[in-house]
């Protein structure tokens, strides 16, 4: 039987614009992000249609990333990023001129920076949500939807189902209104699954979703098929099930291809080697990344040696072979049992090309061996479904796919604290849009930046308001935060941001009751927290 493989990439970074600063640290997340992974997946893509590949390729873009891709502020401080990045690397070149290994890796650095600035500004224009809009019209890419801020929906669900429903309609209709049409496939912040969310995810006409392998597993029923068929849920939409050989062999440091000795080390950085003042406006003050980084991984205790870019890509189109390979004896083993199976490896998307350097490289060469092969065929959930329409249902069990499968790094001592601030700012959410949505039938809403001055519509006035009050309250549910608060990878910021957003939330409501409202304070926030620009409260009621 011939065998199916799904290649789903998600993309996703929390919300991290700081309009009220010059600069700010975090935001280099974002710019890191477009550089090493979304900038190089667009161009493979392209590459692929250029050359009439045939490939078929799942994604995930957060509304999150959207917003923070298409926000004008942010693209023109990448493109200063940018700016900086190149003028280091010049420098690194004069600086290594008598290096020639060291010289010409700068070389490759410069060359790198500035394709990327000649990419982003003249070919897209800045605006690379609308190249991957092309590139799902093309049939090749199909763009996936996913929750409003990446809330961790079992744990919302279980503080009000109202909160989780609002996550994943915002969501979809953010997709929706970015992409111009409806989606079919929804991804589940973190894998997170409880019985109870695929109603929800019904009633936003969403086909599928994926779980983590014991998601499926451990259903009820078990599924015949183990996790290489989709069961549909009693409500209705699919579940697919990650596999986690193939995810393991791609995605694991000390298991999978990415640490190999041959590539490029990601945690030494000119950024923290070079001094201060060499550095110059790219470090403003502050020790860290650049992204310019000289060394390979090399094994062991053994001294860093020099990275070699022709090593590093011959070494990634031989471990995409070797991946193939172990993908097409996988799929004819299960194919044996007498059906056509799909092997799911969903990953992040992060991981190809900022993490792992060569992860692109890895992908392209990938999906050209698999465009040759008879028996395998790389697919989408999508495609999947609309030939075989005929599952099995099965409710499958609570998981994630974070450490040991559950929910523990979300729910620990070093963020515990968030959930009664977070559940008692839904309840207030709740309780308002409940009791407000009677007044606004067939009521245009207020543009936010609508001045609220003397006599203004009473109706408007409040619309801005519990937008507002949406906005801050998806922000603060946001699960980055609670996880790094655990991995103590920026632990102070996630901290504050969460108590920042829960602060202005409670100020705004607490304001709306008395009807005290503070104009240029509810301005600030429209202002700071610009997501969402149409946001329905009224998902809330």
């Amino acid at each position: 039987m011939p065998g199916h493989f799904a290649l789903i990439l998600h993309a996703h970074l929390p919300f991290v614009r700081h309009p009220e600063h010059e600069q700010f640290l975090e935001e280099e997340w974002l710019f890191e992000a477009i550089t090493e992974t979304y900038i190089p997946l667009l161009r493979m893509m392209q590459r692929l249609i250029e050359d009439c590949v045939p490939f078929k390729l799942a994604m995930s873009i957060t509304p999150t990333l959207c917003a923070m891709l298409r926000d004008q502020l942010l693209r023109e401080r990448y493109v200063r990023h940018l700016d900086l990045l190149i003028d280091l690397a010049g420098r690194e070149q004069e600086r290594n001129r008598k290096h020639p290994q060291l010289c010409d890796l700068a070389e490759f650095y410069t060359n790198l920076f500035s394709e990327t600035r000649r990419l982003f500004v003249e070919e897209w224009k800045c605006d690379l949500v609308s190249a991957f809009r092309k590139l799902q019209q093309t049939g090749a890419l199909e763009i996936v939807a996913s929750a409003a801020t990446h809330g961790l929906l079992p744990i919302l669900q279980q503080q009000s189902a109202r909160a989780a429903r609002a996550q994943v309609l915002i969501g979809r209709d953010a997709y929706t209104e970015v992409f111009g049409r409806d989606a079919d496939g929804f991804w589940l912040p973190e894998c997170g699954y409880a019985p109870g969310l695929e109603s929800i995810l019904q009633e936003a006409n969403l086909r599928w979703f994926v779980v983590d392998a014991h998601g499926l597993l451990f259903g009820r029923p078990r599924p015949c098929r183990s996790i290489y068929a989709p069961c549909y849920t009693p409500a209705g939409p699919a579940a697919f099930a990650r596999d986690p050989d193939a995810s393991r062999r791609v995605w694991s440091a000390d298991e999978g291809y990415p640490g190999n000795a041959a590539y490029r080390d990601f945690y030494r950085d000119i950024g923290f080697d070079l001094p201060m003042e060499h550095l110059g406006a790219t470090a403003r003050g502050t020790r860290k990344f650049s992204g310019v980084k000289y060394h390979r991984i090399t094994g062991g205790s053994e001294e860093k040696q020099l990275y070699d870019r022709n090593t590093a890509e011959t070494t990634a189109a031989k471990h995409a072979i070797h991946f193939l390979e172990q993908c097409r004896e996988s799929i004819q083993e299960i194919g044996a049992a007498g059906f056509d199976p799909i092997i799911v490896a969903p990953f992040d998307a992060e991981l190809f090309g900022h993490w792992w350097f060569e992860g692109p490289i890895f992908l392209e060469a990938f999906i050209r061996h698999a465009a040759n092969e008879r028996d395998f065929r790389l697919t989408t959930p999508s495609t999947y479904l609309a030939g075989r329409p005929t599952q099995q249902i099965v409710e499958p069990a609570a998981s994630t796919w974070g450490e040991n499968g559950h929910l523990a790094v979300w729910l620990d001592p070093s963020n515990a604290w968030i959930y009664p601030q977070l559940h008692t700012a839904t309840m207030r959410m709740c309780e308002l849009a409940q009791q407000e949505t009677n007044n606004f039938v067939d009521q245009p809403s207020a543009l936010p930046d609508e001045p609220v001055t003397g006599e203004a519509p009473a109706l408007q006035f409040t619309d801005r308001v519990l937008k507002q009050l949406a906005r801050e309250l998806l922000l603060a549910q946001s699960s980055d935060w609670a996880f790094l608060m655990k991995t103590e990878t920026a632990r102070e910021y996630a901290t504050q941001r969460t108590i920042d957003h829960l602060a202005r939330f409670n100020r705004l409501h607490d304001q709306f009751v008395t009807n005290n409202l503070d104009e240029e304070f509810l301005r600030d926030c429209e202002w700071r927290d610009n997501i969402f620009p149409s946001v329905n409260w009224r998902y809330y009621a």
